[in-house]
């Protein structure tokens, strides 16, 4: 490993020590209502402050968001052995939900209040094999366009000596927050 390979990893391990002492101890979905009221970009940073709960899909597969801006959201992830496939690599799965996370984040990092979004495309590129003796990789997104009913953003996935892993792109549909978090508050009548 390279001397600059050596100083990333640190750095990288540094930021992640950081966002884990500052991830609140419950992992859950913060509430509909909440979202609806809060612009992305704020949404992100109170989760680095530890004022939000993280995703517990984080937790399940280790890795946490570590750096958001307007459009740009950076996820970290330790690849283990709990992710790999039966060939003994990590599965493309745990790819394509890292770049998911970074892909979509990105987005929602460029909703205002209000605006809520979903996945509806997802394209992962694999470029090579992962294993658990790479002892990190990012996954950053960037946002190509937010319109009123669409938006794409477009990630990448690196190690710390910055071999690309991966890369992918997303196509998202953008929605009025608050009518969504109405509906799934309404009792459903039986049928």
């Amino acid at each position: 490993m390279t001397m600059n390979a050596e100083a990333t990893l640190a750095a990288w391990l540094a930021d992640e020590a950081l966002q884990r002492e500052h991830q609140t101890s419950n992992a859950s979905a913060i509430p509909p209502a909440v979202l609806a009221e809060m612009d992305g970009l704020s949404l992100f940073q109170a989760m680095l402050r530890g004022e939000m709960p993280f995703s517990p899909i984080g937790r399940t597969l280790d890795f946490l968001l570590v750096e958001v801006d307007h459009g740009r959201a950076v996820f970290q992830g330790a690849p283990g052995p709990g992710h790999l496939n039966p060939l003994g690599s990590v599965h493309g799965g745990w790819f394509a939900t890292l770049l998911d996370s970074a892909l979509g984040c990105a987005v929602h990092s460029a909703l205002p209040a209000g605006k809520g979004y979903t996945t509806l495309e997802l394209k992962v590129n694999m470029i090579r094999a992962l294993s658990p003796k790479v002892p990190r990789v990012r996954a950053e997104g960037r946002v190509i366009h937010v319109g009123g009913q669409t938006a794409t953003a477009e990630a990448r996935l690196i190690g710390h000596d910055g071999k690309l892993y991966a890369h992918g792109s997303t196509t998202c549909l953008v929605f009025d927050a608050k009518a969504a978090a109405a509906a799934r508050a309404k009792p459903q009548s039986p049928a």
